[in-house]
């Protein structure tokens, strides 16, 4: 290559990475000057004197339910959650609150109270769900469900999902009411069985037959959490969307036959081709409010090469390399930005000696909120071209579509909230997994995903949501519940 070539070569360079660090800084300064000034706006006092709470005292109590509510073995399935919802009653109704315990299931409530406010604002739902997924016990250093204190954790299934937000979510109501707090908007507590599988007896239960128990303007519960690196906070994810789970089945079918014989049409020749296309296939790519506003927020705060990444992906005319990328060492990110399918299970054949008629694949589809899901069948038949291959919808507990905006009161309470007690950005995050919001999100709730900070390393260690072990530092509940009480305070109290 000629000098003159290099050198325009090397100055282009040096223009791109320069205008990079402007929008990056431009970003930054937008951000952070936002987040204040919704601090300011968002967390000044309301025009009720709160009377001067004894943090003490209540880490000490919000210790104390979370540990009771840890010992319970609600595992779902079976799922028996009566003596979770038992508990969270009587602590209830000792303070004064009137309780309900619905149910299609005398094994499976669903605990709901509520506190009256003026009804100027429409409600505020808080919910947590009591179930928890199932555990082996042989890889727990601690009984699963002891609650054990060591090293400033506390160890126990449904630690991080989700009984560190029903802990919360109950301490805040027990506040509220031992403060007379007067509220613009009614406060909705609700303790859901079944979130793990079984919604049946949870949330649609709920939304069928008691709609205008928990119906509201905005909902807060599990699915958002604060990112710790090395012991330091990094950011806050706060869920404001979500992937909707669906399965498809491949079918191939063929002519039986002696495997000593081998045949072009062997179905399970044809269904692992037809799996490998459909892992190899990065489906389109389409962002929407929340993925756009997460990729710019995280360049913002990102080093200059990662940053250069996800700003790229914010534009068609760069997103093929930076998605790229993402595909090989950052999945998580190349899943936000399309509906994804991993294929994960393969039935096929009986005995080595026989080529079977069929061979089945199953593949988890996670849509993007707004998908066409019969157009996109469509492309996956393509992609596979093979007309010997099926591919239909199969059977799936999926959700409904929703998504909420991050243009209202709440968002910018939570995102003021993250600043006063975390000190970070807030990034709104689509869900790659499901929850039960979007069955509120779908009646037209608008429900924010927010969580305590957790070690992002721990996952590594085999500890979180749905792991070998569960754990959760002491501190960090702590400033959750502080965190869930000024946002609550926020969204609900009497301005």
């Amino acid at each position: 290559m000629a000098q003159s070539a290099i050198a325009s070569e090397a100055l282009c360079g040096k223009v791109k990475l320069k205008a990079y660090f402007e929008v990056i800084m431009s970003i930054r300064n937008r951000i952070f000057s936002s987040a204040a000034l919704a601090s300011a706006i968002t967390l000044g006092l309301t025009s009720q004197a709160v009377a001067q709470q004894d943090w003490d005292a209540i880490n000490e109590e919000t210790l104390r339910h979370f540990r009771a509510l840890l010992q319970f073995d609600t595992s779902d399935p079976p799922g028996r959650e009566l003596p979770a919802a038992e508990y969270l009653r009587d602590v209830l109704e000792a303070e004064g609150f009137e309780v309900e315990m619905l149910a299609n299931n005398d094994e499976r409530p669903n605990v709901v109270t509520r506190l009256k406010g003026n009804g100027s604002k429409e409600p505020l739902l808080i919910m947590a769900h009591t179930d928890t997924v199932n555990v082996d016990p042989a890889k727990w250093t601690f009984p699963p469900f002891s609650a054990t204190v060591d090293g400033g954790y506390v160890y126990g299934r449904g630690a991080v999902d989700d009984k560190d937000n029903l802990a919360a979510g109950l301490m805040v109501m027990l506040e509220l009411k031992r403060q007379g707090i007067k509220l613009d908007r009614d406060v909705i507590f609700l303790a859901e069985s079944g979130e793990e599988g079984a919604t049946e007896f949870g949330i649609e239960f709920m939304i069928n037959e008691h709609f205008d128990k928990i119906e509201s303007e905005f909902c807060l519960a599990e699915g958002g959490s604060v990112a710790r690196v090395n012991r330091e906070v990094q950011y806050a994810g706060i869920q404001s969307v979500e992937k909707i789970p669906y399965q498809i089945n491949l079918t191939a079918t063929g002519v039986a036959g002696h495997g000593s014989v081998p045949l072009q049409t062997n179905p399970v020749v044809r269904l692992a081709k037809a799996m490998a296309a459909v892992a190899d296939w990065p489906s389109p790519i389409r962002l929407n409010e929340t993925t756009a506003a997460y990729f710019e927020r995280l360049a913002g705060i990102s080093p200059p090469d990662a940053a250069a990444r996800y700003l790229a992906v914010l534009d068609p005319a760069t997103q093929a390399e930076a998605d790229e990328y993402f595909r090989e060492f950052e999945p998580r990110h190349a899943s936000m930005l399309r509906s994804s399918l991993s294929p994960n299970i393969i039935d096929a054949g009986y005995r080595i000696n026989v080529i079977p008629s069929e061979a089945r694949g199953f593949v988890d589809f996670r849509a993007l909120p707004d998908e066409d899901i019969e157009a996109f069948l469509d492309q996956v038949r393509e992609v596979i071209n093979d007309p010997t291959v099926e591919v239909a919808l199969g059977a799936r507990n999926t959700r409904p579509r929703g998504e909420a905006r991050l243009n209202t009161p709440a968002f910018s309470a939570i995102e003021a909230g993250i600043t006063k007690h975390y000190g970070v950005v807030t990034l709104p995050t689509m869900s790659t997994g499901a929850t039960d919001m979007a069955y509120l999100r779908n009646k037209g709730i608008e429900c924010y995903g927010i969580g305590p900070a957790i070690d992002r390393e721990d996952a590594a260690l085999g500890f979180g949501a749905h792991s070998d072990q569960e754990r959760i530092l002491i501190s960090e509940l702590n400033r959750f519940v502080r965190f869930h009480w000024d946002i609550v305070l926020q969204i609900a109290a009497e301005q």
